[in-house]
């Protein structure tokens, strides 16, 4: 008879091969691993390396053509708006770097800049309360200044399109001579100062002069609403108006606030697209030179286009046209005339 003794003997034995087999194979499997690992390890260490590389040399390059189109911007924009007014309008959030940037490219083209209108966030909320204090501005001003009031094409916005109406014909112009004509100096003052004292917009300095030009700064980061938030439908309200009033409106905003759910790509999905020129890389001086060629090239009788990186139709506008690809040749000063002077040589 095989006693208790044995069965705990063989158990035991039983549960120690067990035991010794899990250990060995998993010290075997744990090195199989570990080489595995160290192998990915060392692949993905030279993949980052390489990638830091290029990066660095990419780094360099984008500084070294940075510094070259710095540069090149002076001669760039030389006499590209000669003679001609800006004003810059700003919304809630746009870019102090792209609204000093347009600012130096404007004058470096040869422009004046008029001053900068800073649209307020209350001019962006469309609550009832906001919407009948704007309402009874714009009806007091346009009984005052004979102005009749545009028919909004978004019921949601009629106000704000109704006061950039207004406020468009206190800073803007379609022609140089429109400069003297319309609203007076006074008159246009007491407007802008109606719509500031309510808390919709500030002056900086005050406009005394009416510009033909104007570039609309939109905010810096996208609305997490994308085109239904009312600030991006208040934009395309005050885009269509101004350019209706202007000789050429542009509407530029950061490389950041320009992607997709951005004011400028609801604006490019708009009809207001077919109105105004777009740039969506304003905070680089290669979208400020676009944004005053862009002026330019409205001013020559161009269609307004999208450019920029996201989503554009073009990188820049082409400021002039390009040369023919066939050289002209002209006679060279120094070739030989044929005449009475002309000696030939004979062969003998």
């Amino acid at each position: 008879m095989i006693d208790f003794r044995y069965h705990l003997v063989s158990i035991v034995a039983v549960f120690l091969a067990l035991a010794i087999g899990i250990v060995l194979g998993s010290t075997e499997l744990q090195g199989n691993t570990i080489d595995v690992l160290r192998s990915s390890s060392n692949s993905l260490k030279n993949q980052l390396s390489q990638s830091q590389a290029e990066r660095g040399v990419a780094q360099a390059q984008v500084s070294t053509d940075q510094t070259f189109i710095a540069a090149a911007a002076p001669r760039l924009l030389a006499n590209e708006l000669p003679g001609d007014r800006v004003v810059l309008v700003t919304e809630p959030g746009a870019s102090s770097t792209v609204i000093s940037g347009v600012k130096q490219a404007a004058v470096e083209a040869g422009a004046t800049v008029t001053g900068e209108v800073a649209i307020q966030p209350k001019f962006n909320d469309l609550s009832g309360a906001t919407q009948a204090s704007l309402s009874q501005i714009n009806s007091d001003l346009a009984t005052t200044d004979n102005t009749s009031l545009a028919t909004p094409s978004n019921e949601q916005t009629l106000d704000q399109q109704q006061a950039a109406q207004l406020i468009g014909t206190a800073i803007l112009a379609t022609t140089t001579a429109g400069e003297t004509t319309g609203l007076s100096a006074a008159d246009a003052t007491t407007l802008l100062g109606a719509y500031a004292q309510a808390g919709y917009i500030t002056i900086t300095p005050a406009v005394t002069d009416r510009a033909t030009l104007a570039v609309i700064v939109t905010p810096d980061t996208a609305p997490a609403d994308g085109q239904n938030d009312p600030g991006t439908q208040v934009l395309l309200a005050i885009a269509q108006e101004f350019a209706g009033e202007s000789a050429a409106t542009v509407v530029v905003g950061s490389t950041a606030g320009s992607a997709a759910g951005s004011p400028i790509a609801a604006l490019r999905a708009s009809s207001v697209a077919s109105l105004v020129s777009t740039v969506d890389n304003a905070d680089s001086i290669i979208g400020q030179v676009s944004t005053i060629w862009a002026l330019a090239e409205q001013l020559r009788g161009q269609k307004p286009n999208s450019y920029g990186i996201s989503g554009a139709s073009a990188v820049s506008p082409v400021p002039l046209p390009v040369p023919s690809a066939t050289p002209t040749i002209s006679a060279s000063p120094h070739a030989t005339q044929t005449g009475k002077g002309d000696k030939s040589v004979k062969k003998k």
